[in-house]
């Protein structure tokens, strides 16, 4: 019996954690729609925002990207794409691959990330926090 209810907490645990995802993502989605943006769009800006310790704008490998924002390698290549043509990323070749392909934040998707972080912060904070 207690082993059931344990299991049934864990399930429990798990939905709710589920459920939480769900109504940030929609929220995420609904701040950020008004710029053109939806919540993957959102984090792929975020994680090529980052810079080198240097300060330079750093490119990341579409590999390297589809691990850090939990999409599909071809779900996100679409993502790039569209972002690509919206002026928010460029792509490049990779020197040390040259099959591979490096993205970078344009000087426009930078400005538009920099403008939506706090937005995208403000709904994190209000669906996380305790």
């Amino acid at each position: 019996m207690a082993a059931k209810k344990a299991e049934q907490a864990l399930v429990d645990q798990w939905r709710d954690i589920l459920a939480l995802h769900a109504r940030t993502q929609c929220e995420l989605d609904r701040a950020l729609g008004g710029h053109g943006l939806c919540a993957s769009d959102f984090e792929v800006l975020d994680v090529l925002s980052e810079s080198a310790p240097d300060g330079s704008c750093v490119s990341y490998r579409v590999q390297e990207i589809a691990e850090r924002v939990h999409l599909s390698q071809s779900a996100l290549s679409r993502l790039i794409a569209r972002l690509e043509k919206d002026g928010l990323v460029e792509r490049g070749m990779c020197p040390e691959d040259r099959r591979g392909v490096r993205v970078a934040l344009t000087a426009k998707g930078r400005a538009l990330h920099d403008e939506l972080r706090p937005v995208q912060r403000a709904v994190l904070t209000r669906m996380l926090a305790g």
